[in-house]
Formats: structure tokens, C-alpha cells, sequence
């Protein structure tokens, strides 16, 4: 069996707040971390020397749109299928270089997403992180994400039983529904509710029955109420959590990932660029966002790491900025890449596999000059070396 061992290194493993010194570990030909270790590795077929750099765990996104563009202000739609499935794989591939080394998507046109992961399966797209694929997003007929080829439309429950199974049959892995306006659609508000408690609950019915996930857009209320209600496993945005629902999150076990890497884009650099009433949304919710967020991270509200990525300046590049936006809310670093780390990985039921840097785990990591749990900044760059598997990929 072939086996590559990495040394001289700082080793974050993500379980904890802590480096670990003059570490080496060693990667087996699955991709699997089979022993870790301190001062001189054992003999082994391969080394790589790190020169005293930073290990950490590869980040894990659990809120992206890879069909989207950034750059053209329309949301989730516009493109052909071919024009979008290029476009996806050039933003997966980005992705990664940012060390983002897995993902699960939240809405994508055409169901790209679960052909590209078709493709992946049989090794043909090279240089692209895990997936977690979701196809097209669901909602209600002129609702948040109603657009040319992005969304099952669902007006009742039994629309929904019928379009959730439909997307499972298709090869879905997860289910992303709109319980909530949003900021990036003309018609609605982060308050307006739109799928209902029994519709969304009915996507949770037979997600569960799969032993799959489903992910609410909630930014408002009563809908973060509605969603909660209705058992979803994450709530995205939250921006209005309020203690109750904070408390209901606890008890229940459900994450939220709150993109503010996506919100904060918006507000800062949409002005003149994007129409008024969006930056107006996303600008006034700011304040309240990080109270409210601050105060269900102190309730005991388990974050997870997502940015959206694919809105208004919002690149793909940009995972890494998470984490500072995550401090403002009360974490210390090592918190912040918890939420990637530890709890993505458990929201997303692939714990056992990934998420830390332990021995049995995929040897999915990036490796930085700075030191991470000194600062979120350590993790802003641009040429990091990115690992899967124990190869590197850039």
C-alpha cells in the first residue's frame, strides 16, 4: 500500500482550540489519515515537507449556488444549460482553490449540480470539491427563487409530496425550500411567509424517509417559525431569529447557517450597482442580524458555515471572509471554523468521514503560512495548497 507522509508542520485538526507542534501524519492510498504523530516520521514511501506551515481542515460550504453569477445582479437565472453547467464547473474549481473541499448546494438551475455529481462519481471533473447535490430549490408560485428553470413550484401539499419525490428520483441528496421572501426578489420581504408549515413539513416527511436533509430559506418572521415547526434541519439567513425560536433551534437540533459574507455584499457594495429596494433589504437588516445572531449563538444555537455564494459580489472565492463575519457574532476562531468543520459535517450526516482531521477521515486539508487560530484573516489566501484526499489539487 502506497502512503505519503506530510511533516513539519503546525496541525489544527478542528476537534478543538489548539495547534498542535512539529506534527507529521500520513495519508494511505485511499485518501484516509492513517496515524498522526510528532517530531520524526516513520519511513514511509513519500514525504512532503510542510517548512513549518499551518494544517487545517478543508472548509465545508453548506449554503452555495453554483449556477449563479456574481457578477450579473440576476440571481439564480439566465444562462442556457450548457452556458450554466460550464459556468458551474469553473465556480467549483474555484471553490476549491479557497479551500472549500466540500459542499452542499442550496438551489441550482437545471438540476446541474446532480449531473456534474454524475460526472464526479466517474472521475471526470477533476479539480472540484465533494457535493452534497440539491438540483432545483422549491417554492410557491411567485415566490422567493420562482425562475426559469430553478424551482419546483408547489402550491399545496400534495404538489410538494409529488415534486420532492420527483427531485429524489432524479438524484437529489438534499432539499432546499423558501419559507421566507428574500432580498434578492422585487415582489416580497424577509417577513412575508410564504411555503406553508404543512408543505414544508411534507419535504421534511419525505426527505427523512430517505434519511436526507432539508434546508429552510428563512429570514423573517413568522417564517423561521413556520420552518422550525415544520422540522427542517437548517435554518439559512435567520436574520430575525428571535430567543424563542433560539431555544426551539436547541432543543430540537437544528443549525443555522447565517451567509453573512452574502448579506454584508449587498449592503457594502451593491449601492449604485444593484436596484435600491435590494441594498435598502439587505442595509436595514444588518444591525439586527448580528444581535439577533449573537444572541441565539449564546442560547446554544449550533452555526454552520455558508455563503451563498453566487449572489450579488458574492464569488466563489470568498469562504474564507465567513469567518470574520462569524467573530462578530462572539466566536473565537476556533469556533468559526467549527461551524465549518464539526457541525457542517454533522448537519450534512458525513461526520465519520470528514469535517476534522483524524485518523480514519479523508485527508481533505489546506495548508497556510499564518497561523488560523490567531486570526480569521490567516485563512484569506489566495495561494494556498488545497488537498483531497492527500493530493494536492492546487
Amino acid at each position: 500500500m502506497t502512503q505519503t507522509t506530510f511533516y513539519n508542520c503546525y496541525f489544527f485538526d478542528g476537534t478543538n482550540d489548539q495547534n498542535q507542534t512539529d506534527t507529521w501524519f500520513t495519508v494511505d492510498d485511499t485518501g484516509r489519515i492513517t496515524v498522526i504523530g510528532h517530531g520524526t516520521p516513520t519511513d514511509t514511501t513519500d514525504t512532503v515537507d510542510l517548512h513549518g506551515q499551518y494544517v487545517m481542515p478543508g472548509f465545508i460550504n453548506v449554503h452555495t449556488h453554483i449556477t449563479s453569477d456574481p457578477d450579473a445582479f440576476s440571481g439564480h437565472f439566465g444562462g442556457s444549460e450548457t452556458e450554466s453547467a460550464v459556468f458551474a464547473y469553473e465556480n467549483l474549481r474555484t471553490l476549491l482553490k479557497s479551500g472549500v473541499t466540500y459542499i452542499r448546494e442550496c438551489g441550482t438551475t437545471y438540476d446541474i449540480d446532480i449531473k456534474l455529481k454524475r460526472l464526479q462519481r466517474q472521475g471526470k471533473l477533476p479539480q472540484t470539491p465533494h457535493m452534497m447535490a440539491s438540483g432545483r430549490a422549491f417554492s410557491m408560485t411567485g415566490g422567493h427563487g420562482d425562475g426559469p428553470h430553478a424551482a419546483y413550484l408547489v402550491d399545496s401539499q400534495d404538489e410538494m409530496r409529488k415534486a420532492v419525490r420527483t427531485a429524489f428520483k432524479g438524484g437529489a441528496e438534499c432539499i432546499k425550500v423558501m419559507a421566507t421572501g428574500g432580498v434578492m426578489t422585487p415582489n416580497d420581504f424577509m417577513e412575508d411567509p410564504q411555503l406553508s408549515t404543512a408543505e414544508i413539513a411534507v419535504a421534511v416527511e419525505e426527505a427523512h424517509h430517505k434519511r436526507r436533509i432539508v434546508a429552510a430559506h428563512a429570514e423573517g418572521n413568522p417564517g423561521i417559525q413556520n420552518a422550525l415547526n415544520a422540522g427542517v434541519d437548517s435554518i439559512e439567513h435567520g436574520f430575525y431569529v428571535n430567543s424563542d425560536e433560539a431555544h426551539q433551534m436547541v432543543e430540537q437540533g437544528t443549525y443555522l447557517t447565517p451567509t453573512l459574507v452574502a448579506e454584508a455584499a449587498v449592503a457594502n457594495q451593491g449601492q449604485g450597482q444593484l436596484p435600491d429596494w435590494e441594498v435598502k433589504k439587505a442595509a436595514d437588516a444588518m444591525a439586527d442580524t448580528y444581535r439577533n445572531l449573537s444572541q441565539a449563538f449564546k442560547i446554544g444555537v449550533k452555526f454552520t458555515c455558508g455563503t451563498d455564494a453566487g449572489t450579488p459580489f458574492n464569488g466563489f472565492e470568498r469562504t474564507p471572509e465567513e469567518f470574520g463575519f462569524l467573530a462578530k457574532v462572539g466566536m473565537t476562531p476556533a469556533q468559526a471554523y467549527q461551524c465549518s468543520s464539526i457541525n457542517a459535517a454533522t448537519l450534512m450526516g458525513i461526520a465519520d468521514d470528514y469535517g476534522t482531521l483524524t485518523v480514519g477521515k479523508f485527508a481533505d486539508f489546506q495548508v497556510l503560512r499564518a497561523d488560523p487560530l490567531a486570526d480569521t484573516a490567516a485563512v484569506i489566501q489566495a495561494d494556498k495548497a488545497v488537498y483531497v484526499g492527500g493530493v494536492r489539487q492546487f
